[in-house]
């Protein structure tokens, strides 16, 4: 059963649990959850042990803040009828305290289930392992979004001091995939959270990746959302956006304050384009507002009442 659960974890994160768990002798379900079995210094070298809920604080290096509640519910609901197959893992912090290293969507299942004890892995981890294997975990779930997923890439480098080659090890993926996740991240904002609410695909992404002009990837964005456009379709967009002629921009005479650069962004969330605002040093400026087609002048046209 031991071998089940850590093919369950993935190998990156099994790679980071040296010690091999060893599983309690077979007891009924009834037995376990009446007493928790007391845990001694030897247990935490990675036996599976009962422990109270009430002594688990959760994960602060958790990298997943939303959980479905109707997965949660059925989670919950299969837990009451079979109890919790797969063991969370936490490490001890004092003789009656403990904190999530991985399994908070487990935890809180059990907990909806009413359950006051749960089978725990407890092992001994710094706070960059504890970031390290939560985000192994949660870059493992199927049900991850692109976003989520390059996010999670993002804080290994970041946090945890990694290369992508060696982020790709320990999440069993090459180079490449890593690198193509990382770049969902330099797509505008909008576009991000569109790919996030699952409005446009990772295929959609990387079409628009192609293109370097955010103006232009916002316009090909609001294509493919208002016409409903395939992948194929997207790319074809792109070719055509490519060819056609783009000037080149200088440099804007003044430096923008923050709160000006922060209403440049919010114009170009408005209107899907890339908005400039030119300021001088008397405080006189102006607005551009790009188009890139005669049906996105009509566009802008439109949502300015024209």
């Amino acid at each position: 059963m031991s071998n089940e659960k850590r093919n369950a974890l993935g190998k990156g994160l099994s790679a980071l649990l040296n010690d091999t768990p060893s599983v309690l002798p077979n007891k009924n379900n009834e037995a376990r959850q009446s007493v928790p079995r007391p845990v001694s210094e030897v247990d935490s070298l990675g036996s599976i042990n009962e422990i109270k809920i009430s002594e688990i604080e959760v994960n602060p290096f958790q990298p997943r803040t939303e959980f479905d509640e109707q997965a949660l519910a059925d989670l919950s609901a299969s837990i009451k009828l079979q109890g919790l197959i797969q063991p969370i893992t936490v490490r001890k912090m004092s003789a009656h305290a403990y904190q999530l290293i991985s399994g908070e969507r487990r935890l809180r299942a059990s907990k909806l289930a009413g359950l006051t004890q749960i089978p725990a892995y407890i092992r001994t981890a710094n706070d960059q392992q504890m970031l390290e294997m939560a985000l192994i975990e949660n870059i493992q779930r199927e049900n991850l979004n692109a976003i989520e997923v390059a996010l999670s890439f993002q804080r290994m480098i970041d946090e945890c001091s990694l290369k992508q080659e060696e982020l790709g090890d320990r999440v069993s993926k090459n180079r490449s995939t890593v690198t193509n996740y990382l770049r969902l991240l330099k797509l505008p904002p909008s576009i991000q959270a569109s790919l996030r609410d699952n409005e446009i695909s990772m295929g959609h992404a990387k079409a628009l990746l192609a293109v370097e002009d955010p103006a232009a990837q916002l316009y090909i964005h609001q294509q493919i959302i208002k016409n409903e456009l395939s992948v194929r379709k997207a790319e074809e967009l792109v070719r055509e956006i490519q060819k056609a002629p783009v000037k080149k921009e200088g440099k804007q005479p003044e430096e923008l304050s923050y709160q000006l650069k922060k209403v440049q962004d919010d114009l170009a969330s408005k209107f899907s384009t890339k908005v400039r605002l030119k300021v001088n040093s008397q405080g006189n400026g102006s607005i551009e507002i790009p188009f890139l087609s005669e049906d996105d002048l009509g566009r802008i046209l439109e949502m300015l009442d024209w």
